[in-house]
């Protein structure tokens, strides 16, 4: 695996991380929009679903 190809998976962790953080809060503070458990896994499930194709490349 390429150097640009890891750094590129480790960005897209770190922007994932923050924009799934980000959504857990949201709805945390809001909870009639959803529960905040599952709005963060789907966020989680939606980042590994972007990093694993760079990954196995």
């Amino acid at each position: 695996m390429s150097t640009l190809a890891l750094l590129v998976a480790l960005l897209l962790v770190l922007v994932g991380t923050t924009v799934v953080s980000g959504l857990a809060y949201l709805a945390h503070r809001h909870p009639a929009c959803r529960e905040p458990l599952l709005v963060g896994l789907t966020g989680v499930a939606v980042l590994a679903a972007l990093v694993t194709p760079i990954v196995t490349r």
